[in-house]
């Protein structure tokens, strides 16, 4: 594959990216930076610990500059382009003047920003998501194994139990397309580490501001981009999966009529076809959390409607008017308010909401309002906290006001130009759910 990088490999050749050697060096890029991170995180200790004696400082400036080196090293898994050494050559021999240079330069103190991002959020990140893309889909492929193993029942993620090799061969065929599926979002989420790396490790050389305008547009691109394999990974799994799961389901019901009534092997069917039920209504949950169908065929207003729909807690809509947006501008309100309407019914204990989204031309404002008890939190982990640097990325910006008694207001402006016509034909000002 002719690609300069990973972001590359994702545009260019999305279908056969999941089948060539980009999701591994992805996985090993993550897998390394885990290991990485966990020494480094070991070194800082030991480093603050001996900083109490006045000897851990230096060596904690110092201790970026030796992380560096292999660091970018490392980058060459995802970014094949040289990432080439930052740091100046001093002008006089001796360690002395070797300090003295490094003490002086930003590229030093970049480095040592990168080893503290590392030891202490970067490689958990890094750990989280090869659990999530790797662990996940091997668990559930090695669900007909594990059940060999036991000879009796195995429990597929701790959650489900199966009992004999139908569900565990459709948990392994699910395993499969997440493996494939979730590849995607990996090479994405790798792709962005290594732009922060190379942002911080192997700065442009017209300066830092031009260095972090590029960031900032690749964080752009990378939004852009990962709504793009979102969609493109619902639709296979609408189009794979799912029909192979009702076809499944329907062999499985055709078998329990040719077996005989009430002996074991019909038994045995229907359990699997309950299975396969359970399956089936779990992608399709999934299928709808990527990426609703309604908010691509129709847009935001309809979508938040019926996301308001859904919502336990009766909720007014005012959403009428709304025009087509771009799909990264209408997928980070979406997702927005529907988690404000998922912390109204868990958290706020009120008895009725109001959601109401405008367009002047400019700017999206979407607000969200409840009559609950207030004193909400987003550093509580209401997880509205990703969500806003989601909208951080589209110059957008996120404020709640949640006085103790309440009400709660959640208010959303995104910068945006209109894409096309009203998505809302009319303006809906009435109770989603009398």
């Amino acid at each position: 594959m002719e690609a300069r990088d990973l972001r590359q490999a994702l545009v260019l050749r999305p279908r056969r990216y999941p089948f060539g050697a980009w999701p591994w060096r992805a996985a090993a890029y993550l897998a390394s930076g885990t290991a990485a991170g966990a020494l480094a995180c070991a070194a800082l200790l030991v480093l603050l610990l001996a900083s109490l004696l006045l000897v851990g400082i230096p060596l904690l400036l110092l201790g970026g500059v030796a992380l560096g080196g292999p660091e970018r090293l490392r980058l060459r898994l995802v970014d094949r382009r040289p990432a080439p050494d930052p740091h100046r050559v001093p002008g006089a021999p001796g360690l002395g003047a070797w300090a003295r240079v490094r003490a002086g330069e930003p590229a030093t103190w970049r480095e040592f920003a990168y080893g503290l991002l590392l030891a202490t959020v970067l490689w958990p990140l890094d750990a989280l998501a090869l659990a999530v893309a790797l662990g996940v889909p091997g668990v559930l492929l090695a669900t007909p194994f594990l059940l060999a193993a036991d000879g009796h029942e195995t429990k597929v993620l701790k959650a489900v139990l199966v009992t004999s090799y139908p569900p565990a061969l459709a948990a392994a065929v699910l395993g499969a397309l997440l493996l494939v599926g979730l590849s995607y979002p990996l090479g994405l989420y790798a792709a962005g580490r290594g732009a922060l790396a190379r942002a911080l490790l192997a700065p442009r050389d017209t300066g830092a501001a031009d260095g972090l305008g590029e960031v900032i547009a690749s964080r752009a691109r990378l939004v852009d981009a990962f709504e793009a394999e979102r969609r493109r990974i619902e639709r296979d799994l609408h189009d794979g999966a799912q029909h192979r799961l009702v076809a499944l389901t329907m062999t499985l019901g055709l078998a329990r009529l040719d077996a005989p009534a009430g002996g074991p092997l019909a038994e045995r069917l229907a359990r699997a076809q309950e299975e396969a039920g359970q399956v089936l209504t779990e992608l399709r949950e999934l299928i709808h959390g990527i990426h609703p169908q309604v908010l691509a065929d129709y847009g935001l207003g309809p979508a938040l409607a019926d996301a308001a729909d859904r919502t336990a807690v009766p909720v007014d809509t005012d959403l009428g008017g709304l025009p087509r947006l771009s799909a990264a501008v209408e997928s980070a309100a979406y997702f927005t308010g529907r988690e404000a309407l998922a912390n109204v019914d868990r958290h706020s204990g009120a008895s009725r909401a109001r959601l109401a989204g405008r367009h002047d031309g400019r700017v999206l404002v979407l607000t969200v309002e409840d009559d609950g008890r207030g004193g909400a939190d987003p550093a509580r982990g209401s997880g509205l906290t990703g969500l806003a640097d989601r909208l951080a990325v589209l110059d957008g910006t996120l404020t709640i006001t949640s006085p103790p008694g309440g009400p709660t207001v959640l208010r959303v402006e995104i910068p945006c130009r209109v894409r096309s016509a009203s998505s809302s034909p009319r303006t809906v000002s009435s109770s989603a759910r009398d």
